[in-house]
């Protein structure tokens, strides 16, 4: 992003990968989880909040594959105020070339009594001990005081006070249930500015929910108020109705830099690849009309607005597809497009692949070529995220059949490769999908829940492939599957299959 001398650098604190995958049914697997940080590097968000360590075995070592492998941005963790969740994070970000400890209590009255069910002398001990603790092991640790927005002001300058006294180098201000709205949240920051003696000792940082559809105004009165930190998630996604979001928060300071008088360091042109990445390996999809980032964000019908933008795109646009990253070229690839052409356009995408699976996109590329007569950037895109997200597992689809029509019982053989056998199994559903679904479950012997199910067109015409998108539930624990192809049936069968390949290898991985 651009700057001057005379701005403020407001740091970006992406929680993406905590307080997002919070978010219900946006649980995502490991390999999903380093797609998403290498995209947040590229972006050059200033910190990755990496997950809750102490929250199960797979949380804190998610965590840890995250601080090994991220260069540049520092590495969080969020844990209570008490000794083993930060022992068990920093355990788990002290890999890290930054690592940092985030740890919380809540201040409000209303958690203090029913929640927490300790006095406000208690919390506040807690706080400044555990701060403590925490800075005796690292020393970068931010403190948050859960639901800030509804504490009371002086005990809210007594704690972060004492959490500064005790080491924290940066104080969280949280709206965690969405209640604040701007004007009284930006006092609050210029109030804690003026009654809190150190503050200039650490940065204020500031977290907030859209529960009122507020969460970015209120961020953005924060920075106007002096906060030097947002903290957001790409889309938006997170508990409840969401987070701050990523893209509007930095494309609002980007666009009216004048009035904000601040910066940050994000790479603005890898917005776009950072909210389709998060969309695919979460399955949740952003609404057509999505602020930055939604598929009508840059789209025009009215007669009016398309005149004005053909004489000048100005005069609709405040912002332009490219300083987010959206591509702009239309270029459409066919059967008879090289792999010089192909490999640019992933590059222009976005997509960072080795020579290996270059070719493997490409062959792939060139089948669907032979089955439709253009292949646009959606549909390299489709391509691409099954490569990146793909499951190492031991079976696949072998082929499938089904039977089906309005006056018979749908069939649907499939035949799956498990450890190198075939199997196959035929069985019957409502329809051609759900018999297709049945036979899986017969082979792999497993019993699961379809929670949800969507199909869509990647591209138009009547060659589109279809992107199929499943949520599986066994137990308490539910799984994302994703599959691509021009056949409604295949694309479905492959999604089911991404699905319960991720909890099989899930319960391998507990049993072992």
């Amino acid at each position: 992003m651009s700057k001057d001398k005379n701005m403020r650098r407001i740091y970006v604190f992406d929680t993406t990968l905590r307080d997002g995958e919070q978010s219900p049914g946006c649980t995502m697997n490991l390999q999903d989880k380093l797609l998403v940080a290498e995209h947040l590097e590229a972006l050059k968000v200033d910190i990755i909040e990496a997950g809750f360590a102490i929250a199960s075995k797979g949380d804190h070592q998610s965590v840890k594959a995250i601080a090994g492998v991220v260069k540049n941005a520092s590495v969080a963790s969020l844990c209570r105020a008490l000794p083993r969740d930060i022992d068990c994070a920093w355990d788990a970000v002290k890999g890290a070339v930054r690592p940092r400890i985030h740890t919380f209590i809540a201040t409000s009255p209303i958690h203090m009594e029913y929640k927490l069910k300790m006095q406000p002398d208690e919390v506040y001990q807690r706080a400044v001990d555990m701060v403590r603790y925490a800075r005796n092991l690292c020393e970068d640790v931010e403190f948050s005081l859960e639901d800030c927005s509804r504490s009371e002001r002086p005990f809210i300058y007594r704690v972060v006070e004492g959490v500064i006294a005790a080491g924290a180098t940066t104080v969280n201000i949280p709206d965690t249930v969405g209640y604040a709205v701007p004007e009284e949240y930006g006092q609050l920051i210029k109030d804690i500015r003026s009654n809190v003696p150190n503050i200039d000792q650490a940065r204020i940082a500031v977290h907030c929910h859209n529960d009122l559809g507020l969460a970015s105004a209120n961020s953005l009165a924060a920075v106007m108020a002096g906060a030097e930190q947002v903290e957001c998630t790409v889309n938006g996604i997170g508990e409840r109705a969401g987070n701050t979001a990523l893209e509007e928060v930095v494309m609002a300071m980007e666009t009216r830099k004048e009035y904000y008088q601040a910066y940050t360091n994000i790479d603005t042109t890898k917005i776009y690849p950072a909210s389709r990445c998060v969309t695919n390996v979460t399955g949740s999809r952003v609404q057509a009309n999505k602020a930055i980032v939604g598929e009508n964000a840059f789209a025009h019908e009215s007669g009016i607005h398309q005149h004005g933008m053909l004489a000048n795109p100005l005069t609709y646009e405040i912002m332009t597809p490219k300083s987010i990253g959206l591509p702009t070229n239309k270029m459409v690839l066919g059967k008879h497009s090289g792999k010089h052409a192909f490999e640019s356009r992933l590059v222009e995408l976005g997509f960072s692949f080795d020579s290996a699976h270059i070719k493997d996109l490409f062959s792939k590329f060139k089948d669907l070529a032979d089955r439709k007569k253009y292949v646009g950037d959606a549909d390299i895109e489709a391509l691409a995220y099954d490569v990146q997200t793909m499951v190492v597992t031991g079976f696949k689809l072998d082929r499938f059949n089904t039977t089906a029509s309005n006056a018979i019982t749908p069939v649907s053989t499939v035949r799956l490769v498990v450890d190198g056998t075939p199997i196959e199994q035929v069985a019957i559903g409502d329809g051609p999908i759900s018999a297709s679904f049945a036979a899986i479950n017969q082979i792999l012997g497993i019993d699961v829940r379809l929670d949800t199910f969507e199909l869509s067109a990647i591209t138009g015409g009547s060659d589109a492939q279809c992107e199929a998108t499943v949520r599986v539930r066994a137990g308490e624990c539910n799984y994302h599957g994703r599959g691509v192809s021009t056949d409604v049936i295949e694309a479905s069968i492959l999604a089911y299959l991404q699905a319960v390949n991720v909890l099989t290898s899930e319960e391998r991985r507990k049993s072992n």
